[in-house]
């Protein structure tokens, strides 16, 4: 029987460990596993986070066994190789699937039947891997997709037009990635279209200005990793984010990565598009008006992911 308040998290890197800490400090789990290559590693975290927790929550942190995760809701997957500098989220592939299908392996063994989360990249193509590997329903298997960087957007917008960034609607579609793209057409502040908000802030035009926002955001994880080695806060509140909606049921609306079966005339392949997300995982993908313009950037990040897709194994 699943215990919708125990949690599991794959990978105990830079980013495994901080969306542990982030679950920690919000307080939505009883139990939360933790899993690494390395026994050392995870008992480390597990040690570390769990010293916190007389400032936070009450919770169990525990490193465990794939045995200790059978019942759990929530199995959020970190492991793989990182992003080095100057490599792509694509250059990954090869090694990660490797990696991703072993884990799966060992999630069948143990009959686990809660919601997988998939973070570790590329993570559309790992989604899909994730997802035939398993054998799970499609809405049982979601990836992390372009949740941060639609964050990141939200966050250069609001930087951009000085506005609380809680009030800025806008979000990244298609793969978590170079050929992703920022829907335009649907971005507003609190309702307000994005353009006529900006000319109230003193923008004759705001074209230049998105075109500069959107590259910031596409290579947002390039100029991070250039000065730190690599991305783990970002994505660790990304991820908290995620895995709330699932246990509150929330029904949220965010952009993960899911398997599309006709949406946007797309199918057999996982792409980030705004989806409903509740206790079932994701409840419904939802086919939003795009420009034409937005629809063939879409198409066209579909078609990369294809590509790569049809390359793994070979």
């Amino acid at each position: 029987m699943i215990n919708i308040q125990k949690a599991a998290v794959i990978g105990c890197g830079f980013v495994g460990s901080t969306i542990a800490y982030t679950l920690m400090q919000k307080g939505i789990f009883s139990e939360l596993v933790l899993i690494d290559a390395v026994q050392a590693k995870e008992e480390g975290e597990a040690m570390d986070i769990s010293h916190g927790l007389p400032f936070a929550h009450a919770m169990d942190i525990i490193p465990g066994s794939y045995e200790d995760i059978a019942d759990a809701a929530v199995v959020i997957i970190t492991a793989g190789a990182n992003q080095k500098p100057g490599e792509t989220r694509l250059d990954l592939v090869q090694k990660n699937s490797k990696i991703m299908k072993s884990i799966i392996s060992e999630i069948r063994r143990v009959n686990c039947e809660g919601i997988l989360m998939i973070v570790s990249n590329p993570v559309d193509i790992l989604t899909q891997v994730a997802l035939e590997e398993s054998g799970f329903p499609k809405e049982r298997v979601i990836g992390s997709g372009t949740v941060l960087d639609t964050a990141r957007l939200k966050y250069l917008i609001s930087e951009k037009l000085d506005v609380d960034s809680r009030n800025v609607h806008a979000f990244i579609a298609g793969e978590h990635g170079d050929s992703e793209l920022a829907v335009w057409s649907c971005a507003n502040v609190y309702g307000i279209g994005i353009k006529e908000f900006a000319r109230m802030r003193g923008f004759s035009d705001f074209s230049d200005e998105m075109d500069e926002i959107y590259h910031a955001v596409r290579d947002s994880a390039y100029e991070i990793i250039e000065r730190k080695g690599a991305t783990y806060y970002g994505i660790g509140m990304a991820a908290a984010r995620i895995a709330e909606a699932i246990v509150r049921d929330s029904h949220a609306v965010v952009p993960v990565s899911v398997s599309l079966s006709g949406e946007y005339g797309l199918d057999g392949l996982c792409l980030s598009i705004p989806t409903i997300i509740g206790n079932k995982g994701a409840e419904q993908v939802l086919e939003i008006n795009l420009s034409d313009g937005e629809m063939e950037k879409l198409k066209k990040s579909a078609e990369e992911l294809k590509t790569v897709l049809a390359q793994i194994g070979e």
